[in-house]
């Protein structure tokens, strides 16, 4: 059984962890640990750049935390600005045995509301349960879902970018 430590605490974001994963290399099982570690940047990113940063840094800080594993995956959600609008997205980084893989989920633009409290320095999440009326979003649905009626959840939003982090893995001969 393979160990990947996924450096949240969050139940959505292990949860696409292990489901991308699985769906890449359905002939192994794994086994999920997951971890508290710092980005190393803002709670909220305001950058896409930022957020990179965020992921990659979570990543390398779950692999010193426990060097022991097979993978190591930070996850990092942002926000930026696309013209006037703010959108939301996050960054997927996988490390294991010297290679290296990342990946951007789609992005989709915030409501006005969302972002002005965002940029009043509210994480997204909180922003997300003031403007919803929910509690606690970010561990579930998320933003995507409440936006889109749970069409496209956090969860799946988050795994296809995990799918597409993992490539340099599933063709290590090309990386």
């Amino acid at each position: 059984m393979k160990k990947i430590v996924v450096a949240s605490l969050n139940p959505i974001k292990s949860a696409a962890v292990m489901s991308g994963f699985q769906c890449m290399f359905p002939e192994e099982d794994f086994k999920i640990v997951a971890i508290d570690v710092d980005s190393g940047v803002e709670d909220q990113p305001l950058s896409d750049r930022i957020a990179q940063l965020g992921a990659q840094n979570r990543a390398q800080s779950a692999k010193q935390a426990l060097p022991v594993g097979d993978y190591w995956v930070g996850l990092e959600g942002g926000c930026d600005y696309l013209d006037e609008e703010m959108i939301a997205f996050a960054w997927i980084v996988v490390l294991a045995d010297g290679l290296e893989g990342s990946s951007r989920t789609a992005h989709f633009r915030l409501p006005g509301e969302v972002k002005r409290l965002v940029e009043s320095g509210i994480e997204l999440g909180e922003a997300d349960d003031r403007v919803f009326g929910r509690e606690n979003s970010k561990q579930k649905s998320g933003a995507v879902g409440l936006l889109t009626g749970d069409v496209i959840t956090r969860k799946s939003l988050y795994e296809q970018a995990v799918i597409l982090a993992l490539i340099p893995f599933k063709n290590p001969g090309l990386y």
